[in-house]
């Protein structure tokens, strides 16, 4: 179903008219034919090649290699559209920025400049490998190795949960190249058909079930030495930075799926009837409702606060922790309620909002969990890390 609007406040004109398209794509192209995607567990490649012949993939990144160069206040706004209508391109639209993220920032212009065009285009899928079974919150402690053998490396060892794991065109992979604990890791542009990588069976999971997640594994995958982002042991860095904004599209992703339930529950209020009126109009279920309205407009808040500070050029590490913190608790919950909202009703698969629920769950997990932020917020409390006392951001034109 085609959604109403969320009321937003946007930089320029352009920015609402790049709302505008979205909403018109994810209403066309992707709401149609979620549930019978997710239903059959089938990872739905050509969206991401409409979603990119759109521009919509390269949205954060500089237009000289082919984004748009738009600001992440806007990027996670066009985030937060689509995962209102599919939890699951959401996701891997920003696992896919966030696999773009170390090759954009740290790469050579050549580099930049042979693969970055296609890969914000939507020619290329990319995949994030940073986890490894043993070493999920600490990456530091991986033991997936890349030894310089003349002009190549050959990588050996395994990566857990790799979204795109299997359906990927390059994996942006971080291995270890030295002994030191975090700076001995290094950053590499692994091209799929990499002779010896291979994907298990994807993950059978919980919910996102149209989203491929699998365990990727390197045989002595010889690569040029070409393909290292970066300096040796500067992976550790990158990878942490990456997390950084990965965390602001997670948000995003959340505050989508948590509006997307928000709306189906109050449809759904609006048509059921119980004592002869609307559910809507019992006040149980109204404060339920305004409850639900609250803790997104809260989380979505939150999110674009910490997505400005990113666009000033401040630091906004902590702000993205809390983001991620406060925006994927929102959705647990509402997600939750809205279940309580169909009754019966919302715990069959009759309706989508039992789907929305198994969704959310995952968003408190993955991208570091809810407890890494909270541990990484009280750190930074803990150091005395606020920053000044206030900043003035100046726009043109003012």
């Amino acid at each position: 179903m085609s959604r109403v609007p969320v009321p937003r406040l946007l930089p320029t004109e352009e920015a609402a008219e790049l709302l505008e398209l979205t909403r018109e794509i994810a209403d066309g192209a992707l709401a149609p034919r979620a549930a019978e995607d997710e239903a059959a567990e089938r990872f739905p490649r050509d969206v991401f090649r409409t979603l990119g012949r759109a521009g919509l993939l390269g949205l954060p990144f500089s237009e000289e290699w082919g984004g748009a160069g738009l600001p992440y206040e806007v990027y996670l706004q066009v985030l937060e559209e689509i995962s209102a209508r599919w939890a699951s391109v959401g996701i891997g639209v920003s696992v896919h920025a966030l696999s773009c993220f170390a090759l954009a920032t740290h790469g050579t212009d050549a580099q930049r400049k042979q693969w970055l065009p296609d890969m914000l285009g939507g020619e290329l899928l990319g995949a994030y490998c940073l986890s490894e079974s043993h070493a999920g919150s600490d990456p530091a402690a991986m033991r997936t190795r890349a030894d310089l053998d003349g002009d190549d490396y050959g990588l050996r060892g395994e990566k857990a949960w790799t979204t795109h794991g299997g359906h990927a065109d390059f994996y942006t992979v971080m291995a270890r190249t030295g002994e030191h604990r975090s700076q001995g890791i290094s950053c590499f542009l692994v091209p799929a058909d990499a002779p010896n990588l291979s994907a298990d069976p994807p993950e059978r999971k919980m919910g996102l079930t149209a989203q491929a997640t699998a365990t990727m594994r390197f045989d002595d995958v010889r690569i040029s030495a070409e393909r290292r982002i970066g300096a040796e042991g500067q992976g550790l860095p990158i990878a942490l930075a990456g997390l950084d904004a990965g965390r602001l599209g997670i948000a995003a992703v959340a505050v989508g799926l948590a509006q997307g339930a928000l709306d189906d529950a109050v449809s759904y209020a609006k048509e059921r009837e119980a004592f002869g009126r609307p559910i809507i109009e019992h006040q149980g279920l109204a404060f339920l409702l305004a409850d639900m309205e609250a803790a997104v407009e809260s989380a979505r808040a939150t999110l674009l606060s910490a997505a400005r500070r990113k666009d000033a050029g401040l630091p906004y590490g902590r702000q993205a922790s809390i983001a991620k913190l406060v925006a994927t608790e929102a959705a647990m919950r509402v997600t939750t309620e809205a279940v309580q909202v169909f009754g019966g009703a919302g715990y069959t698969r009759d309706f989508p909002v039992e789907r929305y629920m198994r969704e959310a769950k995952v968003m408190q997990i993955f991208e570091g969990t809810n407890q890494i932020q909270r541990l990484v917020i009280s750190r930074e409390l803990a150091r005395g890390r606020r920053g000044p006392a206030a900043h003035v951001l100046v726009s043109e034109g003012n």
